[in-house]
């Protein structure tokens, strides 16, 4: 294998080894639709799409994933959640 094979092949290696987090959105007897709804598109950039299917989800599953990436950019979008009375964490 050439370094430059060698290379390529240290940075896919790297670029997995990058932890992915995930906010999961668990259901509650409090929230109405529409502000999980809402809070989702304006704290989690979802489609109005998106935000509806998620809702549902986490009514009938108990939860849902709603955000995954890094946790420096998961950590305020959770705490903006949390602070709309949703019940979420980062795990």
């Amino acid at each position: 294998m050439g370094t430059r094979e060698k290379h390529l092949e240290e940075l896919l290696l790297a670029e997995e080894t990058v932890k992915q987090n995930e906010i999961v959105l668990f259901n509650d007897d409090v929230n109405t639709f529409e502000h999980v709804i809402e809070t989702l598109i304006d704290v989690c950039e979802h489609t109005a799409e998106q935000a509806e299917q998620c809702s549902l989800i986490v009514h009938h599953n108990g939860k849902c994933t709603v955000k995954t990436g890094e946790y420096t950019d998961l950590e305020p979008r959770c705490s903006r959640l949390l602070l709309a009375g949703l019940n979420a964490e980062i795990v």
